[in-house]
């Protein structure tokens, strides 16, 4: 289950609506949806599809926000960070390749 924090700010970055709360912000702009916590790009909404980083913060605070995008589950096992069971540096990751969900989202024609 997801803190209240982590599902209104999931649920307004995939509704691309802006948000800010303690650590975390939502911010729309033209191009995409950023999500940002402690003012750190961790998740983003573009023309390519959407994206995650751990942005050099492999912390459970950034893996309880990022788990609560559907599709995506971040955990350490060993001292290893896992991306939806696979080892992940934390680097910026394409989840979902845009789709016509995703266009209709950020009006992609």
């Amino acid at each position: 289950m997801s803190r209240k924090i982590t599902q209104q700010a999931i649920r307004s970055f995939i509704n691309k609506q802006p948000f800010y709360k303690d650590n975390t912000i939502v911010e729309v702009t033209e191009t995409g949806t950023t999500l940002k916590l402690f003012n750190n790009p961790i998740a983003g909404i573009d023309y390519k599809g959407m994206w995650i980083s751990d942005a050099g913060w492999p912390t459970r605070t950034t893996f309880e926000r990022l788990n609560g995008i559907d599709g995506v589950y971040v955990f350490t096992k060993k001292g290893q960070v896992y991306l939806n069971g696979f080892p992940w540096d934390g680097e910026k990751e394409y989840v979902m390749r845009t789709t016509h969900y995703y266009k209709d989202i950020l009006k992609v024609s």
